[in-house]
């Protein structure tokens, strides 16, 4: 209990910066059935803060309206830019629409990110954003140049939590004259659901399944039209985007109405996996328990409503009534109600395989398809220690004791029950990220054809050893603990810098060639030298070093890391470090988890008993406390 106790709270902290990374704000209230698009003309017109500069203007016409410049911290930034209507109403899931002739004023606003959960471990599970999120903010040099590299940032949070405007990248732009426009996208149910009271009834692009897609590509198609006017160079864009939002660089790559709205991609712990329609709408891997399919999430609101009594009414009705009835249940439930049925689970199905977004053969197989693979420059890479993040405060690896008590607090040393056991568990689960979100997708690329490729690992663990526990070992390069050696901003985790961030000579050179990395390969496609003049050679499948170490000084180096699945699923079975259950519960995560499924195909390869039943319940009862 003790642990419970004393280190959830640094946990959540954690967890809430690099995963959820969400700010409490109010929500507004929107009538649905009477929503006025035209609600904006209603503002107050155009005020110019104090300390605002004349940039081409003291205000810029876009598409959208007219937004503000504003200058803060030696750069010029404008807010809460809509680049398409409200997706409410009869506009929630279909495509989004952009505006048309419109001369609106644009002002800045308090709640502007997609509808989400935030909360859980010791805090209460709460719900913020509206419907009405689809905004981007735009950063650029105070001096007004033309032409500059753009960076367009997709923020990460599995698709169904994080918002544009957590990460602040003032540092980068006012360092390396780039310009970074950041971006909200439909999350969750409202952003990715398969249902046929929806797409059956809809036509065109509405017939998606991947309305947060389309909404990353509407917003650049807003910055394609748009961006000279802030200086930006339309033919020179760059996606970048960490875990959910790497891996939705990735399915960029791939969409048809991508193509030609960018130039080069960055995926950071990015991955692969996509759901055929089929299982999305009704899948064989999900219990009634553990479920987002939309048939069950379908079922639960009707029982939640009091259509139903139990699921199993819920099942009749839905076979029994209309498409158009089930449709107007749909549209009728609150967004809150929708994103009910998404907590806690232990799968969501989001990218689907649909054949408007994503190509019915998935994402990995069309990555290596000449037919579906735009072929730009690609950075692909993960981190060393990715899956600490989650298990890095578990109670299952980790305990601690006081080394201050008092009859008001106690202070906590943290430590690794086995480290055996917690560094076998999560290297397993970090290679299998580095294969199913790096090599095998570059792989692919190479293999359509596409050769101008780069890879990395990110290592740098150099986080505090102190009196309250080791968190070098205990975090180490975990899952976005790059993001900040991007942006160049270590403040975001508050009063845990100290720790996760201590001021050192490898973080300065660490931060220094990630920025410089990055804002090279947007300028010239190609990555370039560090500082001490290693070389970020092109990946090649076929050349035994083609993948670049990012860590301090002396351990930066281009080195050889080949992977293979049944390799890993062979560690898992030969281990000495895990039990049975330990063994069954890894081996569901490192072949389900970032990729296509392939758990089945490995289950007559092993010696020890498991099934996806058996997986299912270990974590339950364990609380889920070895995958959080």
């Amino acid at each position: 209990m003790h642990l419970l106790k004393n280190i959830k709270l640094f946990k959540i902290t954690l967890l809430t910066f690099f995963c959820c990374s969400i700010f409490a704000v109010p929500e507004e209230i929107v009538n649905q059935s009477s929503y006025n698009y035209d609600y904006v003309r209603e503002r107050a017109p155009l005020s110019f803060p104090q300390g605002s500069i004349t940039y081409k203007g003291d205000y810029i016409k876009t598409s959208s309206g007219k937004v503000i410049s504003q200058r803060l911290n030696g750069v010029m930034f404008w807010e809460d830019i809509p680049f398409a209507l409200p997706p409410v109403g009869n506009l929630r899931w279909k495509a989004p629409r952009a505006f048309v002739n419109t001369n609106l004023n644009i002002k800045p606003r308090n709640d502007n990110f997609c509808h989400q959960e935030i909360g859980g471990e010791i805090q209460e599970i709460n719900q913020e954003g509206t419907e009405d999120c689809l905004y981007l903010d735009i950063r650029a040099p105070h001096k007004y140049r033309e032409n500059l590299p753009v960076m367009f940032w997709i923020h990460g949070g599995g698709n169904t939590s994080g918002h544009k405007d957590f990460y602040d990248f003032t540092e980068l732009v006012k360092k390396k004259d780039v310009i970074v426009v950041s971006v909200n996208y439909r999350l969750g149910p409202l952003g990715f659901f398969t249902h046929p009271a929806i797409q059956d009834l809809n036509s065109g692009l509405d017939k998606t399944s991947n309305f947060g897609t389309l909404d990353i590509i509407l917003a650049l198609k807003w910055v394609n039209e748009n961006i000279e006017s802030f200086g930006g160079d339309p033919n020179n864009i760059t996606i970048f985007g960490e875990s959910a939002g790497g891996h939705n660089v990735l399915s960029l790559l791939v969409a048809p109405q991508a193509k030609d709205l960018f130039h080069k991609a960055i995926s950071q712990s990015g991955y692969t996996k996509s759901t055929s329609l089929k299982d999305a709408y009704k899948s064989k891997y999900f219990n009634d328990e553990k479920t987002a399919d939309s048939w069950t999430t379908f079922n639960k609101i009707l029982v939640e409503n009091g259509s139903a009594k139990d699921l199993n009414e819920a099942d009749q009705y839905q076979s029994n009534t209309s498409k158009q009835e089930q449709r107007r249940v749909l549209y009728d439930t609150p967004p809150q109600k929708l994103i009910n049925q998404y907590q806690d689970i232990f799968e969501t199905p989001l990218l689907t395989n649909d054949d408007i977004v994503i190509p019915e053969i998935g994402l990995l197989n069309a990555l290596g398809s000449e037919e579906y693979l735009h072929k730009v420059p690609v950075i692909a890479g993960s981190n060393k220690d990715e899956i600490k993040l989650w298990i890095g405060f578990s109670e299952y690896f980790l305990d601690s004791e006081e080394i201050v008590s008092s009859d008001l607090i106690g202070i906590p040393k943290i430590f690794i029950r086995d480290k055996e056991k917690y560094e076998f568990y999560s290297s397993i689960r970090a290679k299998g990220w580095q294969l199913r979100g790096v090599q095998e997708p570059l792989e692919n690329i190479f293999k359509a054809g596409n050769k101008n490729i780069y890879a990395y690992r990110f290592d740098w663990d150099d986080l505090r050893d102190s009196i309250f526990g080791d968190f070098g070992e205990i975090i180490g390069a975990a899952h976005a603990i790059e993001i900040a050696m991007i942006t160049g901003d270590f403040n975001f985790v508050d009063e845990y810098r100290w720790i996760v961030y201590p001021r050192s000579s490898s973080r300065r050179f660490v931060s220094k060639n990630m920025m410089d990395f990055w804002t090279n390969f947007a300028k010239s496609a190609a990555p370039g030298s560090s500082s001490n003049n290693i070389n970020w050679d092109r990946f090649n499948p076929n050349v035994e070093k083609s993948i670049l170490l990012i860590d301090e000084k002396k351990n930066l180096k281009i080195s050889s890391v080949n992977l293979k699945l049944k390799l890993l699923v062979n560690e898992i079975e030969t281990t000495n470090y895990l039990s049975d259950d330990e063994k069954c519960i890894l081996l569901y995560e490192t072949t389900n988890y970032l990729g296509d499924n392939s758990f089945d195909a490995f289950l007559n390869e092993i010696s020890f008993s498991c099934s996806r039943e058996e997986a299912l319940k270990i974590s339950d009862n364990n609380q889920g406390s070895i995958q959080l």
